[in-house]
This record gives C-alpha cells, sequence and structure tokens, in this order.
C-alpha cells in the first residue's frame, strides 16, 4: 500500500515569511507567484472592460455608452490584454517557474534581474492605471498615427509609456531565459534531450530580445512628435503615417508568437503526458519553434494591404503569410500523430489541450483569408478580424496558458484542485468561447466593421449570441479562481509527481525547495520517455 504524500517541512513558501521577504526575493518561483497574482489581476480588468463592449454591443443603437466612451473602453481592454496579460503570461509565470528546474538549475542566471523585470512591469501597469483614473485613451491598442500623434485628446502619452516600459520587462526575462538555457543546463541535458516547452520559451525569448527594442522605439517617436511637434508620422507635419504601421507591426506580429509559442510548448508536455508517449518528431517541434520566430519577423506587412503599399510588396507578404502556417502545422500534425494510439486519460489539462487545437485550428485556417489579397480587402477591420485574432490569443494562447497552469499547479503549490470543477470549467471556456467569437466571424463577412458602437438592426442576433457566449466564457474564467484558491488550504497533498510525467521538474518534492535540487542531477535518458515499468527516475544518479 502506498503512503499518503506529504507536503516538505521546507518549500520556497515557507522559507521567510512577511511581505519584505517576497518582495525582496530573488527565487524564480516566488517571483513566478508574484507575476501570477499580478497578471490575473490585469486578466480582471481586461475582462470587466470587454463585458462592458458587449453589454453595449447587445443593441443596436449604442445607447449604453457615449462613442467616445465606447472608444476608450475597447481601447483600454486592448492594452490591457495584450501588454500586461498576454504578452507576460506564459513566459513571467510558467516560464519563470519551470525553466531552472526543467533544466537542473538552481535559479536563472540573473536573479535580481528577474526581480527587477517584475518592478519595471509594476511600474508600466502603474502608468497604465494613471492614464486609467485620469479618463482613458481612445486611440485603440495599436496607437495608430497621427491620431495617437496629434489629435487624440485622451491619455496617449501615460498610457504609451506604460506598454514602453513594460516592454523593458520583457527584455529582461527574455535575456535571462536565454542566457540560463545556454549555460546552466544539468550535465548530460543536451540541446536534444531539453523539454518542448524550454524549446518554446528560448524562441520566444529570441523575439522579446530582438522584436521589443523597434517597438520601444516607435512610442518614443509618438512621444516625441506629440510632445514637441515634430513631423514623424503626422502628414500635416511632413511625417508618414505608414511608417509608423511598418515600425509597429514589424514588432506586433511577431509578438503574436511571443503569446502563442510558450502556449505551444505547454501542449506538447500535456500531449506527451497524458498519452504516455513521446512526442513524435521531436527535433521537428524543436525546430519549428525556431522556424515561427524567424518567419514571425517577415510577415509583418499583411496588415497593411490596404494601406497603400505596392501591389508587388502585397504579394510577396501574402505568400511569406502563407509560408508561416507551414511550421505551425508540422507542431499540430505532429501532436496529432503523438496522440495516435496513445493511453490518452482525460484530465483537466488535456481537455484545454483538445480546446486549444479546436480554437488554434479555426484561427489558423481564418488566418488565410486575411493573408490573400482579395478577401482581405473585403475583411479588413470588420468583426472577422477581430474574431480570427481572438481565436489565435484567447483560443490558443489562454487555452494554453489554462492548460499549463492546471499542469503544474500541484507543483506550484503542493495540492491538487478540484477535478470536477476544473473539467466544468475546460468546457465552459470552450463553448462559451465558441459562442462569442463564432458568431463575429459571421458579422464580419456580412461586413460589420470593428469599434463601433451602433449598428445597423441584421446584425443584432449574432450580437445577442456573442455576448451571451461572453457570459459563459466568464464563468469558465471566474471558476478557477474558486478552486485554486479552495486548494491551498483544503485541496489533496499533490506529491512530487500526481501525474506520472516525465522531466527534471517532477523528480523534485511539490512544491519544491528553494533550492529545487540538493544535489545536481545528471540526465542520461532521452526526453518524453514512458514505458510500463521504468519511471523517468532511471535517467538520472
Amino acid at each position: 500500500m502506498l503512503d499518503t504524500p506529504k507536503l516538505p517541512e521546507r518549500h520556497y513558501l515557507n522559507n521567510g515569511h512577511g511581505l519584505k521577504s517576497w518582495l525582496l526575493t530573488k527565487d524564480h518561483k516566488r517571483i513566478a507567484i508574484m507575476y501570477l497574482i499580478s497578471i490575473s489581476a490585469m486578466f480582471l480588468l481586461g475582462g470587466l472592460f470587454a463585458g462592458a463592449v458587449r453589454l453595449e454591443l447587445m443593441t443596436p443603437e449604442g445607447d449604453l455608452f457615449l462613442a467616445d466612451t465606447y472608444n476608450k473602453m475597447f481601447t483600454m481592454h486592448g492594452v490591457v490584454m495584450v501588454f500586461f496579460f498576454l504578452i507576460p503570461s506564459t513566459p513571467a509565470v510558467l516560464g519563470n517557474f519551470l525553466i531552472p528546474p526543467m533544466i537542473g538549475a538552481k535559479d536563472l542566471a540573473f536573479p535580481r534581474i528577474n526581480l527587477l523585470s517584475l518592478y519595471i512591469f509594476w511600474l508600466g501597469a502603474a502608468f497604465f492605471f494613471y492614464a486609467l483614473f485620469a479618463g482613458g485613451v481612445d486611440t485603440g491598442w495599436t496607437f495608430y498615427t497621427p491620431f495617437s500623434s496629434f489629435s487624440s485628446n485622451t491619455n496617449v502619452i501615460p498610457t504609451a509609456l506604460g506598454a514602453f516600459i513594460s516592454g523593458f520587462s520583457s527584455i529582461l526575462t527574455g535575456l535571462n531565459f536565454i542566457v540560463t538555457i545556454h549555460r546552466m543546463r544539468a550535465p548530460g541535458l543536451t540541446w536534444f534531450r531539453l523539454p518542448l516547452f524550454v524549446w518554446a520559451h528560448y524562441a520566444t525569448s529570441l523575439i522579446q530580445v530582438l522584436g521589443t527594442p523597434v517597438v520601444a522605439i516607435t512610442i518614443i517617436m509618438v512621444f516625441v512628435e506629440r510632445a514637441f511637434g515634430f513631423g514623424i508620422f503626422d502628414p500635416t507635419r511632413g511625417g508618414d503615417p505608414v511608417l509608423f504601421q511598418h515600425l509597429f507591426w514589424f514588432y506586433s506580429h511577431p509578438a503574436v508568437y511571443i503569446m502563442i509559442l510558450p502556449a505551444m510548448g505547454v501542449i506538447s508536455e500535456i500531449v506527451s503526458t497524458f498519452s504516455r508517449k513521446t512526442i513524435f518528431g521531436y527535433s521537428f517541434v524543436a525546430f519549428s519553434s525556431l522556424a515561427i520566430a524567424v518567419f514571425g519577423f517577415i510577415v509583418w506587412a499583411h496588415h497593411m494591404f490596404v494601406a497603400g503599399i505596392s501591389t508587388y510588396s502585397a504579394l510577396v507578404f501574402s505568400f511569406l503569410s502563407f509560408s508561416v502556417a507551414i511550421p505551425s502545422a508540422v507542431k499540430t500534425f505532429n501532436w496529432a500523430a503523438t496522440l495516435y494510439k496513445g493511453a490518452i486519460s482525460f484530465e483537466t489539462p488535456m481537455l484545454y489541450a483538445y480546446g486549444f487545437f479546436g480554437l488554434f485550428l479555426i484561427g489558423g485556417l481564418t488566418g488565410l483569408f486575411l493573408a490573400t489579397l482579395g478577401t482581405d480587402i473585403h475583411l479588413h477591420d470588420t468583426y472577422f478580424v477581430v474574431s480570427h485574432f481572438h481565436y489565435i490569443m484567447v483560443g490558443g494562447a489562454i487555452m494554453g496558458y489554462l492548460g499549463g497552469l492546471h499542469f503544474w499547479w500541484p507543483k506550484l503549490v503542493g495540492r491538487m484542485y478540484s477535478e470536477f470543477l476544473s473539467r466544468v470549467s475546460a468546457i465552459l471556456v470552450f463553448v462559451g468561447f465558441n459562442l462569442t467569437f463564432f458568431p463575429q466571424f459571421i458579422l464580419g463577412y456580412m461586413g460589420m466593421p470593428r469599434r463601433y458602437h451602433a449598428y445597423p438592426d441584421e446584425f443584432q442576433v449574432l450580437n445577442i449570441l456573442s455576448s451571451a457566449g461572453a457570459g459563459v466564457l466568464g464563468i469558465g474564467y471566474l471558476l478557477p479562481v474558486i478552486y485554486f484558491l479552495w486548494s491551498l488550504k483544503r485541496g489533496e497533498v499533490a506529491g512530487p509527481n500526481p501525474w506520472g510525467a516525465s522531466g527534471l521538474e517532477w523528480q523534485i518534492p511539490s512544491p519544491p525547495p528553494t533550492e529545487n535540487f540538493k544535489v545536481q542531477p545528471v540526465v542520461h535518458g532521452e526526453p518524453y520517455e514512458y514505458t510500463p515499468h521504468v519511471a523517468r527516475e532511471a535517467n538520472l544518479v
């Protein structure tokens, strides 16, 4: 009879008490927990703005908010979700917590810089909250010029500075991950023995370090033009607004992969664990992460097919945009091949993985319509774009993030959550998401433009369906808050490896000690080895 698992006497959560011990910590795990609390608060705020938008759109007349207020609502929703949730969520929380134990390290390469990145994130959020309480901003999350640089009378500068400052948090996190993965792997942990979660974060870090400075410079130029009247983007002053779009999307399209690549890494871990199989085509999946990072930098102008770029350059960018689907397809087909004839179980993390497959597939396929010149002209700036974006970002990135949070929650806190409630939550999220955003594909095809608070009567039924789905989706997102908090005191003790997963992080206690490993592990086996009677411990000495 197996012994009942017990919480370790000493772990990172009880190694030092009081607020000061947390605010001055250099432990990557505590920093990850503080990121988790911070971005969860931002996610809640962004969700409230989204709920206000959906309430407005239940009636055609635009009778809940004035047009200016509605503009601020969708702008603040986009700024919060993109810059303060989607970009930092999986890397700052799961990447921060898991990369060191996954590679056999005691911490990240630069613990103080890791803590600094958290403070910088908070500083950027403070600028955003200042703008919020000072009346908000109405430019849209893309800050398109010359509206943002000249004609908007709202709080553009503090909002843009908040995004600018938070970008440095992203850069420092990416730099830390790159150095850690290069220099601190356990003996025997070669590049092709790394977990695919680590490969995904390595590719993401390259985008963070190389791409984020571009948008930072762009925001500074908006600030200079707005504050000092220089003619950079404003055509009435000799500037070029299309230049802003080139600079903004050169970063912001790769930023899509900052959001989605870590989620893909999570899905690889979940699929392997809950099918009890080695990832099919491991090296192809690993290199596809790097390929996505590279392709992400050369497709930015597909956002600009109607912005006046030449037909020939549009054709080139259309072709490149189709090409970026290839490495994503490699991952998808390899995950499907891994599941084939696997011993599949349907715990909550696997439900989120299945949800990811369905939603990301729809998001990816509908992206082809926007990469095609003829259809993009009709669909540009309609609700079709809104739906496509959310199928990738919410349906892909957040499903992966929630799947990872459920998968590694026992490792974070040492306790299990309610399996029944978590399955209900996963189903509500999937159903609510489709009910919210699939009608928007139809609305966009029918010609409803985005960012309008009033619309023709014939669009009302689909908008009511979308708003009803948002309510279901909101319940699905709130349930994890309840059962995760419940699990902290009343959840069943998890033990080191409740899922029977492979990987070094599952060979240490839950919650882990501050130093992660008492003895430096040495890796001898290949990744994702599952045999009926041999555990991963056989690969360690």
